[in-house]
């Protein structure tokens, strides 16, 4: 049997980038920042934020327009150095 590669992606494209975090303004404001500055101009519009059951976790969804693997790998190690940050998809 031969291994399938995975798709390849083609650049620029739109791109979701899902962060999981504690529900707190702090990891709002992170998960913006870091967008602004990798991804200037993102539509705020494509923004979509999800919360727990009980209201203690959030998932903020962010449509950007990737340039290339190198801004994805920046943007997901950024967000990463937050610890209210718990998984970056």
């Amino acid at each position: 049997m031969s291994e399938q590669e995975p798709p390849k992606i083609e650049f620029p494209c739109d791109y979701p980038i899902k962060v999981l975090g504690a529900s707190h303004p702090e990891f709002h404001e992170h998960v913006l920042r870091i967008m602004d500055f990798h991804a200037p101009g993102f539509d705020r519009s494509k923004i979509s934020i999800r919360d727990s059951s009980k209201g203690s976790w959030q998932s903020i969804t962010v449509v950007i327009t990737a340039t290339g693997k190198p801004q994805l790998e920046e943007i997901f190690a950024e967000l990463k150095t937050s610890s209210r940050v718990k998984m970056v998809l």
